[in-house]
């Protein structure tokens, strides 16, 4: 059982406070700045990453992705590099795609139109990279995180439920997405939750009793892939924090390509820094595709 006096979950709590210090005192210069008071924000998120990641990767800020082909990405916020990145183009703010780990848009203050917004340009610099082949997981999921990293929200209101708002928008977001790697990885709204990319090779459509028929269909047959995002709140566990279940996720996808990060990325798991989902939703696909990987 999870130790509920685990320094790890002291320390997020630490790292949410300071959030949520910095959106006050960002938001209050917001309509005199909105340039400076974006830039500050971003900071934040890039100290953050900085500060708990394996120190073989480098965080950077701002720049556009381009392809081995040439073409280019959107303009994004804050970067992962991976460890190999040439010391020397780390001055540039062109990135070579196939260098990078992870990117992030930041937001000071989260909106539903952000997330629509997002799930296009996510498709924009996923589009940079070619579909990979070879197993399940590898077809399922993209070899580039891309997240939406916010100090809070715009959901205010008393009776306001902002959990849900954005759970709304990221169902609707995932129904832009043509593919499964299109789709957004992660979202962490830093004073409500973490919602993150969860995929499942074999997924049977008895799973959801209401949806059964349409996910056959979907399918052709009884059975099939689906790529799925779960969402903790503060409501998953009183020691769960939504920068710690970010953390989690994003160590555990570096895992899976670098063998000296799976160590941390199960104490994180062990330690219940993901807390636990309360909603999931996703999308399946066509037949050919279930039938390619089943046969793979």
């Amino acid at each position: 059982m999870t130790n509920p006096e685990h320094d790890l979950h002291t320390f997020m709590a630490q790292i949410t406070h300071e959030m949520a210090s910095e959106y006050d005192r960002i938001y209050a210069k917001t309509c005199d700045d909105p340039g400076t008071a974006g830039d500050e924000g971003e900071e934040n998120w890039a100290t953050l990453l900085r500060e708990w990641l394996p120190p073989a990767y480098h965080v950077a800020t701002k720049g556009r992705l381009i392809s081995s082909d040439g073409r280019m990405s959107p303009q994004i916020d804050v970067l992962v590099l991976k460890p190999f990145y040439p010391r020397k183009l780390q001055e540039k703010k062109v990135w070579l795609a196939n260098g990078v780990a992870a990117v992030f848009e930041c937001k000071t203050t989260l909106r539903a139109e952000h997330i629509s917004a997002s799930a296009e340009r996510c498709q924009a610099f996923k589009a940079l990279f070619p579909r990979r082949e070879g197993s399940p997981l590898r077809e399922l999921r993209s070899s580039l995180v891309y997240g939406i990293l916010a100090h809070s929200h715009a959901w205010k209101a008393p009776a306001s439920k902002p959990a849900d708002n954005v759970s709304r928008a990221v169902r609707e977001a995932m129904e832009q997405a043509k593919h499964p790697t299109d789709v957004i990885d992660l979202i962490c709204v830093a004073d409500v939750g973490c919602w993150s990319e969860l995929v499942a090779p074999f997924y049977k459509a008895a799973f959801q009793p209401t949806n059964t028929a349409e996910l056959e269909t979907i399918f052709g047959g009884d059975w099939g892939p689906v790529s799925t995002m779960t969402c903790a709140t503060s409501e998953s566990g009183k020691n769960f924090q939504p920068v710690g279940g970010m953390l989690a996720y994003l160590t555990q996808r570096l895992a899976w390509n670098d063998p000296s990060v799976r160590d941390l990325a199960d104490y994180y798991r062990l330690a219940n820094l993901w807390g636990m989902a309360l909603d999931q939703y996703g999308i399946g696909h066509n037949p050919s595709f279930r039938t390619k990987c089943a046969s793979e």
